[in-house]
């Protein structure tokens, strides 16, 4: 069991940068030696669609969409996983989530971007990008 709380969110310009925030917390399973995390984004109307993912060795993988521009990191100690939101555009306006897959199993063949193989989340940051 674990809780996600996610922070960073906000209004920026399209050109600008944020960076959202995934604190994990309350943690109670067993340490697993591979895991998955990610962030994903919905945008009104659309299908919920993985944006970069990272595994316990810090593999990274982005989708095409965000690739050279966003940037995916966590750091142990602080048990916190960021996304680093460079040159914004207004498509990158959705709600983004963070997510988590504690399974030892997860991650052995890589970061994943399919929602369906998370099994915690968080409650969702707002992100709005004006033109």
């Amino acid at each position: 069991q674990v809780q996600l709380v996610e922070s960073g969110g906000g209004s920026v310009q399209a050109g600008g940068s944020l960076t959202l925030s995934c604190v994990a917390s309350k943690y109670t399973g067993a340490t697993a030696s591979a895991y998955c995390m990610g962030w994903f984004r919905q945008a009104p109307g659309r299908e919920r669609e993985g944006v970069a993912a990272i595994v316990s060795n810090d593999w990274e993988r982005y989708s095409e969409s965000v690739r050279g521009r966003f940037t995916i990191s966590k750091d142990n100690a602080k048990s916190t996983l960021y996304l680093k939101m460079n040159s914004l555009i207004p498509e990158g306006t959705a709600t983004y989530y963070c997510a988590a897959n504690l399974a030892s199993s997860c991650g052995s063949k890589g970061p994943i971007l399919e929602g369906s193989e998370y099994d915690y989340w968080g409650q969702g940051a707002q992100v709005a990008v004006s033109s």
